[in-house]
């Protein structure tokens, strides 16, 4: 299987850090007043014409390893769970690894499954990010009955143009993606983390780092996927 990416670094990683260290630490409200006006005159287009208020009650963040995309879906409060509306995509610009779960500390392996976002990270080396409650219940139980320890941890959705394990945005992305978070809530968001799309491909991973249970993650992923409709064109505007 191929590496996904390489590792490298572009000027907004230093401007970030930059700017960190002369301004000081933020708060999570503060980042988002300071980006708040900028993210909402982007989005709010897409949401309106998706017919989903912004900010929305839920949203569905799907991080697409094969096809490196972020797919942002939304629903209002009084749409029920099967009624998510596509509201746009992100192209990944980094992401380290290739096909198939994280298994371990150190394997560079952006992690499959079902997550949530565990906290906000306003002060990241990597501008803005979001950080994956990697290993989940599921990881965990998985890894015991391996009898794996040393599971890593430390998966973030951030800015910059840098992946070790994590998914690299860019630094408007990230911005984006952190307002939309404060103001929808942690509780309210899921993350979908795919191999690729199980609504447009059909095909079973095998190799020495793809485990024995992972068919039944692919399964409750596509299940996951299937509630969700296709978007008849993906628009990447990053």
């Amino acid at each position: 299987m191929a590496l996904l990416t390489g590792i490298y670094f572009k000027w907004p990683y230093m401007v970030s850090t930059l700017d960190q260290t002369i301004n000081g630490p933020k708060t999570i409200s503060e980042r988002v007043a300071q980006y708040g006006d900028i993210v909402t005159a982007r989005l709010k287009p897409d949401f309106a014409k998706a017919g989903v208020n912004y900010p929305p009650a839920k949203i569905t963040l799907v991080i697409l390893k094969e096809e490196r995309l972020l797919e942002l879906y939304a629903k209002g409060p009084k749409q029920d769970e099967n009624s998510y509306r596509f509201i746009r995509s992100y192209p990944i610009l980094a992401a380290s690894g290739h096909l198939g779960p994280k298994l371990r500390e150190g394997d560079w392996q952006v992690p499959e499954g079902i997550y949530s976002v565990e906290s906000l990270n306003p002060n990241s080396r990597y501008h803005l990010a979001l950080h994956v409650n990697y290993p989940n219940d599921f990881d965990r139980a998985e890894a015991q009955a391996d009898g794996r320890t040393q599971l890593g941890g430390d998966i973030m959705i951030h800015g910059s143009y840098l992946s070790v394990g994590c998914v690299a945005m860019g630094d408007p992305a990230a911005e984006d993606l952190f307002v939309l978070t404060a103001k929808t809530g942690l509780p309210n968001v899921r993350l979908l983390f795919c191999p690729f799309d199980f609504r447009q491909t059909k095909k079973a991973l095998a190799g020495p780092d793809i485990p024995a249970w992972a068919p039944k993650l692919y399964s409750d992923l596509e299940q996951a996927l299937n509630a969700l409709s296709l978007p008849q064109q993906t628009e990447s505007t990053q």
